[in-house]
Protein backbone atom coordinates (compact mmCIF):
# COMPACT_ATOMS: atom_id res chain seq x y z
CA UNK A 1 0.00 0.00 0.00
CA UNK A 2 1.35 3.60 -1.19
CA UNK A 3 2.32 6.24 1.50
CA UNK A 4 -0.50 8.54 0.58
CA UNK A 5 -3.21 6.09 0.12
CA UNK A 6 -2.30 4.76 4.13
CA UNK A 7 -2.71 7.81 5.03
CA UNK A 8 -5.30 8.88 3.53
CA UNK A 9 -6.99 5.86 5.24
CA UNK A 10 -5.54 6.70 8.55
CA UNK A 11 -7.18 9.77 8.95
CA UNK A 12 -10.62 8.81 7.52
CA UNK A 13 -10.37 5.92 10.45
CA UNK A 14 -9.06 8.54 13.07
CA UNK A 15 -12.46 10.76 11.73
CA UNK A 16 -14.94 8.20 11.86
CA UNK A 17 -13.51 6.84 15.24
CA UNK A 18 -13.71 10.50 16.91
CA UNK A 19 -17.56 11.03 15.35
CA UNK A 20 -18.21 7.07 16.76
CA UNK A 21 -16.98 7.83 20.06
CA UNK A 22 -18.64 11.89 20.12
CA UNK A 23 -21.57 9.98 19.76
CA UNK A 24 -21.60 7.24 21.89
CA UNK A 25 -20.31 9.21 25.23
CA UNK A 26 -22.46 12.24 24.00
CA UNK A 27 -25.67 10.06 23.63
CA UNK A 28 -25.18 9.02 27.53
CA UNK A 29 -24.30 11.92 28.62
CA UNK A 30 -27.17 13.59 27.42
CA UNK A 31 -29.64 11.03 29.06
CA UNK A 32 -27.66 10.73 32.21
CA UNK A 33 -28.86 12.77 35.23
CA UNK A 34 -27.59 15.85 36.02
CA UNK A 35 -23.99 15.34 37.24
CA UNK A 36 -22.91 15.31 40.88
CA UNK A 37 -21.18 18.96 41.91
CA UNK A 38 -17.46 18.66 40.08
CA UNK A 39 -14.70 17.82 43.27
CA UNK A 40 -13.30 20.69 45.23
CA UNK A 41 -9.49 19.53 43.83
CA UNK A 42 -8.33 17.45 40.89
CA UNK A 43 -7.05 14.00 41.88
CA UNK A 44 -3.42 13.63 41.71
CA UNK A 45 -2.14 11.68 38.31
CA UNK A 46 -1.46 8.51 39.70
CA UNK A 47 -5.32 8.50 41.70
CA UNK A 48 -6.66 5.17 40.34
CA UNK A 49 -10.44 6.10 39.03
CA UNK A 50 -11.32 2.87 37.37
CA UNK A 51 -10.56 -0.51 36.34
CA UNK A 52 -11.09 -2.29 33.27
CA UNK A 53 -10.45 -6.20 33.46
CA UNK A 54 -7.97 -5.49 36.19
CA UNK A 55 -5.92 -2.80 34.44
CA UNK A 56 -6.03 0.62 36.22
CA UNK A 57 -7.53 4.02 34.75
CA UNK A 58 -6.02 6.65 36.59
CA UNK A 59 -6.32 10.91 36.98
CA UNK A 60 -3.40 11.06 34.13
CA UNK A 61 -5.07 8.40 31.45
CA UNK A 62 -8.54 11.08 32.15
CA UNK A 63 -6.34 13.74 31.59
CA UNK A 64 -4.98 12.40 28.42
CA UNK A 65 -8.05 11.31 26.72
CA UNK A 66 -9.49 14.60 27.89
CA UNK A 67 -7.10 16.56 26.26
CA UNK A 68 -6.76 14.30 23.07
CA UNK A 69 -10.73 14.51 22.40
CA UNK A 70 -10.85 18.07 23.29
CA UNK A 71 -12.28 18.79 19.99
CA UNK A 72 -14.92 15.87 19.93
CA UNK A 73 -16.13 16.94 23.22
CA UNK A 74 -16.61 21.05 23.04
CA UNK A 75 -20.18 20.53 22.38
CA UNK A 76 -20.79 18.76 25.89
CA UNK A 77 -21.31 20.90 28.96
CA UNK A 78 -18.00 21.07 31.02
CA UNK A 79 -19.35 19.09 33.89
CA UNK A 80 -20.63 16.10 31.44
CA UNK A 81 -16.77 15.72 30.44
CA UNK A 82 -14.68 13.34 32.47
CA UNK A 83 -17.91 11.03 32.26
CA UNK A 84 -17.65 11.12 28.56
CA UNK A 85 -13.77 10.97 28.34
CA UNK A 86 -14.14 7.83 31.11
CA UNK A 87 -16.71 6.15 28.57
CA UNK A 88 -14.59 6.94 25.54
CA UNK A 89 -11.55 4.98 27.58
CA UNK A 90 -13.79 1.80 28.39
CA UNK A 91 -14.62 1.63 24.99
CA UNK A 92 -11.24 1.67 23.54
CA UNK A 93 -9.78 -0.03 25.60
CA UNK A 94 -12.47 -2.75 25.43
CA UNK A 95 -12.59 -2.88 21.61
CA UNK A 96 -8.94 -2.57 21.70
CA UNK A 97 -8.32 -5.41 23.35
CA UNK A 98 -10.80 -7.58 20.69
CA UNK A 99 -8.36 -5.69 18.18
CA UNK A 100 -5.22 -7.65 19.96
CA UNK A 101 -7.12 -10.98 20.34
CA UNK A 102 -8.13 -10.49 16.27
CA UNK A 103 -3.96 -10.10 15.75
CA UNK A 104 -4.88 -6.40 14.14
CA UNK A 105 -1.99 -5.10 15.93
CA UNK A 106 0.38 -8.06 14.42
CA UNK A 107 -0.43 -7.03 10.56
CA UNK A 108 1.78 -4.34 8.79
CA UNK A 109 -0.55 -1.58 8.01
CA UNK A 110 -1.35 -1.05 11.75
CA UNK A 111 2.41 -1.44 12.43
CA UNK A 112 3.23 1.93 10.18
CA UNK A 113 -0.27 3.82 11.63
CA UNK A 114 1.43 3.14 15.06
CA UNK A 115 5.03 4.35 13.51
CA UNK A 116 3.67 7.42 12.46
CA UNK A 117 2.32 8.21 15.74
CA UNK A 118 4.78 7.47 17.55
CA UNK A 119 6.98 9.95 15.61
CA UNK A 120 4.69 12.49 15.40
CA UNK A 121 4.32 12.89 19.29
CA UNK A 122 7.73 12.71 19.61
CA UNK A 123 7.98 15.10 16.96
CA UNK A 124 5.41 17.43 18.72
CA UNK A 125 7.02 16.74 22.58
CA UNK A 126 10.39 17.94 20.96
CA UNK A 127 8.89 21.23 19.29
CA UNK A 128 7.29 21.74 23.02
CA UNK A 129 10.34 21.17 24.41
CA UNK A 130 13.08 22.93 22.91
CA UNK A 131 11.60 25.65 21.28
CA UNK A 132 7.79 26.61 22.06
CA UNK A 133 9.12 26.20 25.84
CA UNK A 134 12.21 28.55 25.64
CA UNK A 135 10.70 32.02 24.01
CA UNK A 136 10.59 34.64 26.64
CA UNK A 137 8.99 37.48 27.07
CA UNK A 138 11.67 39.29 26.58
CA UNK A 139 12.49 37.53 23.80
CA UNK A 140 8.92 38.25 22.31
CA UNK A 141 9.83 42.29 23.30
CA UNK A 142 12.78 42.31 21.59
CA UNK A 143 11.65 41.45 18.32
CA UNK A 144 8.59 43.38 18.55
CA UNK A 145 11.09 46.47 19.08
CA UNK A 146 12.80 45.67 16.41
CA UNK A 147 9.81 45.25 14.09
CA UNK A 148 8.83 48.93 15.22
CA UNK A 149 12.52 49.73 14.40
CA UNK A 150 12.07 48.42 11.10
CA UNK A 151 9.18 49.65 9.79
CA UNK A 152 9.40 52.90 7.85
CA UNK A 153 7.45 55.61 9.29
CA UNK A 154 4.00 55.68 7.51
CA UNK A 155 1.40 58.75 7.76
CA UNK A 156 -2.73 58.41 8.03
CA UNK A 157 -5.20 61.26 7.15
CA UNK A 158 -8.40 62.05 8.30
CA UNK A 159 -10.74 63.13 5.49
CA UNK A 160 -14.31 63.80 4.53
CA UNK A 161 -15.72 63.50 1.37
CA UNK A 162 -18.90 63.99 -0.74
CA UNK A 163 -19.47 61.61 -3.12
CA UNK A 164 -21.58 62.39 -6.22
CA UNK A 165 -22.61 60.74 -9.48
CA UNK A 166 -21.31 63.43 -11.76
CA UNK A 167 -18.66 65.78 -12.83
CA UNK A 168 -20.86 68.54 -13.06
CA UNK A 169 -22.77 67.66 -9.64
CA UNK A 170 -19.43 67.63 -8.30
CA UNK A 171 -18.29 71.04 -9.29
CA UNK A 172 -21.32 72.89 -8.62
CA UNK A 173 -20.49 71.59 -5.04
CA UNK A 174 -17.22 73.41 -5.23
CA UNK A 175 -18.33 76.16 -6.03
CA UNK A 176 -20.74 76.13 -2.60
CA UNK A 177 -18.21 75.52 -0.82
CA UNK A 178 -15.82 78.48 -1.88
CA UNK A 179 -19.26 80.58 -1.01
CA UNK A 180 -18.33 79.38 2.54
CA UNK A 181 -21.02 76.55 2.78
CA UNK A 182 -19.98 73.70 5.52
CA UNK A 183 -18.44 70.57 3.78
CA UNK A 184 -20.23 68.59 6.58
CA UNK A 185 -23.88 69.93 5.68
CA UNK A 186 -23.41 69.08 2.05
CA UNK A 187 -22.55 65.60 2.69
CA UNK A 188 -25.32 65.12 4.45
CA UNK A 189 -27.86 66.28 2.02
CA UNK A 190 -25.92 65.32 -1.63
CA UNK A 191 -23.40 62.48 -0.81
CA UNK A 192 -24.32 58.91 -1.82
CA UNK A 193 -21.28 57.31 -0.21
CA UNK A 194 -22.60 55.34 3.19
CA UNK A 195 -20.54 58.23 5.20
CA UNK A 196 -23.25 60.88 4.68
CA UNK A 197 -24.95 60.52 7.61
CA UNK A 198 -21.60 61.60 9.59
CA UNK A 199 -21.16 64.80 7.30
CA UNK A 200 -19.08 62.39 5.17
CA UNK A 201 -16.65 61.38 7.77
CA UNK A 202 -14.04 58.27 6.32
CA UNK A 203 -12.00 58.33 9.72
CA UNK A 204 -8.33 57.88 9.37
CA UNK A 205 -6.52 55.72 6.39
CA UNK A 206 -3.04 54.68 5.54
CA UNK A 207 -1.80 54.01 2.20
CA UNK A 208 -3.31 50.93 0.27
CA UNK A 209 -6.56 51.31 2.35
CA UNK A 210 -8.40 53.52 -0.40
CA UNK A 211 -8.10 53.17 -4.38
CA UNK A 212 -5.36 55.10 -5.94
CA UNK A 213 -7.04 58.16 -7.43
CA UNK A 214 -9.03 58.90 -4.34
CA UNK A 215 -6.01 58.27 -1.75
CA UNK A 216 -3.22 60.34 -4.18
CA UNK A 217 -5.34 63.52 -3.90
CA UNK A 218 -6.15 62.97 -0.39
CA UNK A 219 -2.59 63.02 0.77
CA UNK A 220 -1.71 66.29 -1.27
CA UNK A 221 -4.24 67.91 0.24
CA UNK A 222 -3.10 70.54 3.47
CA UNK A 223 -5.03 69.81 6.86
CA UNK A 224 -8.16 72.02 5.91
CA UNK A 225 -8.27 72.30 2.81
CA UNK A 226 -10.43 70.26 -0.12
CA UNK A 227 -10.00 69.77 -3.46
CA UNK A 228 -10.86 72.37 -5.92
CA UNK A 229 -11.37 69.83 -8.95
CA UNK A 230 -13.76 66.71 -8.69
CA UNK A 231 -11.56 63.91 -8.17
CA UNK A 232 -13.16 60.56 -10.36
CA UNK A 233 -12.90 56.94 -9.24
CA UNK A 234 -14.94 53.59 -10.16
CA UNK A 235 -17.17 54.37 -7.94
CA UNK A 236 -18.27 58.33 -9.55
CA UNK A 237 -16.78 61.77 -8.29
CA UNK A 238 -14.84 63.09 -5.02
CA UNK A 239 -15.16 65.98 -3.52
CA UNK A 240 -12.20 65.62 -0.50
CA UNK A 241 -11.62 67.32 2.47
CA UNK A 242 -8.37 66.65 4.84
CA UNK A 243 -9.45 67.08 8.56
CA UNK A 244 -5.96 66.06 9.80
CA UNK A 245 -2.61 64.27 9.39
CA UNK A 246 -1.14 62.36 11.72
CA UNK A 247 2.30 59.34 11.67
CA UNK A 248 0.69 55.86 12.01
CA UNK A 249 1.13 54.82 15.52
CA UNK A 250 2.72 51.26 15.67
CA UNK A 251 0.17 48.36 17.38
CA UNK A 252 0.30 47.86 21.00
CA UNK A 253 2.31 45.17 22.34
CA UNK A 254 -0.19 43.11 23.95
CA UNK A 255 -2.51 43.74 21.06
CA UNK A 256 0.07 41.83 18.88
CA UNK A 257 2.51 39.94 21.66
CA UNK A 258 0.56 36.66 20.62
CA UNK A 259 1.48 37.12 17.02
CA UNK A 260 4.92 37.67 17.36
CA UNK A 261 4.82 34.69 19.78
CA UNK A 262 3.81 32.61 16.63
CA UNK A 263 6.43 34.13 14.16
CA UNK A 264 9.04 33.20 16.76
CA UNK A 265 8.06 29.96 17.35
CA UNK A 266 7.97 29.35 12.99
CA UNK A 267 11.18 30.69 12.65
CA UNK A 268 12.77 28.86 15.66
CA UNK A 269 10.40 25.55 14.18
CA UNK A 270 12.12 26.21 10.90
CA UNK A 271 15.53 26.81 12.04
CA UNK A 272 15.68 23.24 14.00
CA UNK A 273 14.27 21.61 10.93
CA UNK A 274 16.93 22.94 8.92
CA UNK A 275 19.81 22.12 11.37
CA UNK A 276 17.86 18.50 11.31
CA UNK A 277 17.92 18.20 7.70
CA UNK A 278 21.36 19.65 6.76
CA UNK A 279 22.80 16.99 9.25
CA UNK A 280 20.75 13.97 7.82
CA UNK A 281 20.71 12.41 4.53
CA UNK A 282 17.55 12.79 3.02
CA UNK A 283 16.66 11.43 -0.58
CA UNK A 284 13.54 11.51 -2.18
CA UNK A 285 13.96 8.88 -5.42
CA UNK A 286 10.07 10.25 -7.06
CA UNK A 287 11.23 12.98 -9.51
CA UNK A 288 7.94 14.97 -9.37
CA UNK A 289 7.53 14.70 -5.68
CA UNK A 290 10.61 15.93 -4.90
CA UNK A 291 9.96 19.18 -7.14
CA UNK A 292 7.54 19.67 -4.78
CA UNK A 293 9.08 18.99 -1.30
CA UNK A 294 11.89 21.73 -2.56
CA UNK A 295 9.46 24.18 -3.90
CA UNK A 296 7.73 23.66 -0.43
CA UNK A 297 10.93 23.94 1.88
CA UNK A 298 12.24 27.09 -0.82
CA UNK A 299 8.85 28.72 0.02
CA UNK A 300 8.92 28.40 3.79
Amino acid sequence: MSSHLLRGKFVRMLAIAAFVLLGAAAGRAEDAPAPAPAPAATPAPDTVLATIDGQPVTEADLELALSDLDQQFARLPAEQRRAAAMSAIIEIRLLAAKAVAAGIDKQPTFQRQIEFLRQRSLHSQLVAAEVAAKITDQEIRARYDQEVANTPPVNEVHARHVLVKTKEEATAIIKQLDGGAKFEDIAKEKSSDGSAGQGGDLGWFGPGQMVPEFEKAAFALEVGSYTKEPVQTQFGWHIIKVEDKRAKQPPAFEQVKDQIRSALLRDKYFALVKSARDAAKVEISDAELKKGVDALEKAQ
